[in-house]
C-alpha cells in the first residue's frame, strides 16, 4: 500500500479552523506563532475569530490555510508520523503546493508564510476587482472546456481552463466578459451547471502574469531544498524533486492550470492507494472519490482525526 499526503487550496478556509488542535497541542500552537512572527501580525487571530470577509481575502487565506495544514502536520509528526517512513508522495492544490513543500522540508515555515502573503497580494493586485472572473463548469470534460474557453476568448478578452479538479468538474478563469460567454456556451453544450464563483480575481490564467513576475522575484532568493519525498506539481501532474525545477514550476503555476485530476491519476498509476488530506476541510477528499472510487481518502482536520490516523499506522 502506498500513501500520498495532500494539502488543500483556497476555498477550504473557515473561521475557527485549527483552533482545536492549537488548544490541545503545543506543536500546533508553535506553528501559528511562527507564522504570526514571520508576517509581523496576528494572522492567527483572524483565523480563529474572523471576521470571515477578512479571512477570505486572498492575502490572508493563502498563508492561513498553509498555517492550519502545517499545524496539523506537526501534530502528526509529534505523534510518530514521518513522511519518509509513512508516505511516498506529497501534493497540494494551488497554494496547497506550498504547504506540501513546507511539510516535505523543501521550504522553511517562515519562508512559506512570507511567500504566500506575497503571492496572495500579487494575485489580488494583478487584475482590478470586477475585470476578471472565474466559473465552475459541471458536466463537460476537460478537453470540451478547453474548446469552450477558446471559443469564448477574443484578442482582448481571455478565458482558459484554470482548475481541472475532477472528471466533469472544471473551473475556468479570465476576463469577466469572456467567462460570461463561456458560461453561455457551456449551457448550450449541455453542462449540468455553469456558475460564476465568488472570487476576487481570475486565478490561474494569463491575466495573472504580473503576479507570476512577482513570484519569480520573491522566489529568486529563497532557499529550496530537495523534498523528503517527491512532490506532484500542479503544472506537470508528475513527480519532481529538483529544487530548481520546483522554483520554476511555482512561478509557472500562477498563470498555469491546476492539473489536479491528472495529478491524482498519476498517483494511482504509481501505485498510490491512499490519500490523506491534511488541513482545513474535505474538498480534496471529495474530489479524490470522483477521480477514482477505489482510492481510500480521508481528511485530518480535528483532534479525533489525528488519533484515528495515528492508530491506523500501528
Amino acid at each position: 500500500m502506498s500513501r500520498a499526503i495532500i494539502f488543500p487550496g483556497q476555498g477550504s478556509q473557515s473561521v475557527g479552523m485549527g483552533r482545536g488542535l492549537a488548544t490541545q497541542y503545543p506543536e500546533a500552537r508553535e506553528v501559528f506563532e511562527a507564522v504570526d512572527e514571520a508576517l509581523g501580525e496576528k494572522l492567527s487571530a483572524i483565523i480563529w475569530n474572523g471576521p470571515d470577509e477578512e479571512l477570505t481575502l486572498t492575502e490572508n487565506a493563502q498563508p492561513a490555510l498553509m498555517a492550519v495544514s502545517m499545524a496539523t502536520f506537526r501534530v502528526l509528526e509529534k505523534q510518530g508520523f514521518s513522511l519518509a517512513d509513512h508516505a511516498d508522495f506529497v501534493a497540494g492544490h494551488s497554494l496547497g503546493e506550498y504547504s506540501a513543500l513546507a511539510a516535505a522540508g523543501a521550504l522553511t515555515l517562515a519562508d512559506t508564510a512570507k511567500l504566500l502573503r506575497i503571492r496572495g497580494k500579487a494575485m489580488q493586485q494583478a487584475v482590478p476587482v470586477g475585470v476578471g472572473a472565474m466559473a465552475a463548469l459541471l458536466g463537460p470534460d476537460f478537453d470540451t472546456v478547453v474548446e469552450i474557453a477558446a471559443k469564448a476568448s477574443t484578442d482582448d478578452e481571455v478565458c482558459s481552463a484554470a482548475n481541472d479538479n475532477a472528471p466533469g468538474q472544471v473551473v475556468i478563469s479570465g476576463s469577466a466578459a469572456a467567462v460570461a460567454r463561456a458560461i453561455d456556451l457551456a449551457k448550450e453544450a449541455g453542462a449540468k451547471r455553469a456558475v460564476e464563483l465568488p472570487v476576487s480575481a481570475p486565478f490561474h490564467c494569463s491575466l495573472m502574469s504580473p503576479a507570476a513576475d512577482a513570484m519569480r522575484e520573491a522566489l529568486a532568493d529563497v532557499t529550496i531544498s530537495a523534498p523528503v519525498v517527491p512532490i506532484i506539481t500542479n503544472v506537470t501532474a508528475s513527480s519532481c524533486t529538483n529544487p530548481e525545477d520546483i522554483r520554476t514550476q511555482l512561478v509557472e503555476q500562477v498563470t498555469g492550470s491546476v492539473r489536479w485530476r491528472e495529478s491524482i491519476e498519476w498517483l494511482c498509476k504509481n501505485n498510490v492507494t491512499e490519500l490523506v488530506e491534511v488541513g482545513s476541510g474535505k474538498v480534496l477528499t471529495g474530489l479524490a472519490r470522483r477521480i477514482n472510487r477505489e482510492l481510500a481518502a480521508s481528511a485530518i482536520n480535528e483532534v479525533e482525526d489525528v488519533d484515528t490516523f495515528i492508530a491506523s499506522l500501528n
